[in-house]
């Protein structure tokens, strides 16, 4: 009976040691985990960052993107040869009165 207890305490030891080296393998696998969690949550806000700044200034950059793409046919129309030195570009009022 002594040899059977003494194995089975053998035994024992040796699965809580297995258990005991799984348990730890498995808090660092946790660990890394925690820390890649972090670091795309940390990303994800990231782009949700530069996500609202590109919808906040949508507007005003499409609006120069479009004077852009004016002033460049307007440049190559005049490489071109064309004068626009007579072009009236905005309605000016005698003494702020409306014409």
């Amino acid at each position: 009976k002594r040899t059977a207890d003494s194995a089975l305490l053998t035994e024992k030891s040796s699965t809580k040691a297995d258990v005991g080296a799984e348990l730890e393998a498995h808090k660092e696998h946790a660990a890394s985990a925690g820390k890649e969690l972090m670091a795309t949550m940390k990303y994800i806000a990231s782009l949700h960052a530069e996500c609202d700044w590109l919808l906040q200034y949508h507007d005003v950059r499409k609006e120069a993107r479009t004077g852009e793409i004016d002033s460049l046919v307007k440049a190559k129309a005049v490489l071109s040869g064309a004068d626009y030195s007579l072009v009236q570009t905005k309605v000016h009022s005698f003494l702020g009165r409306s014409p």
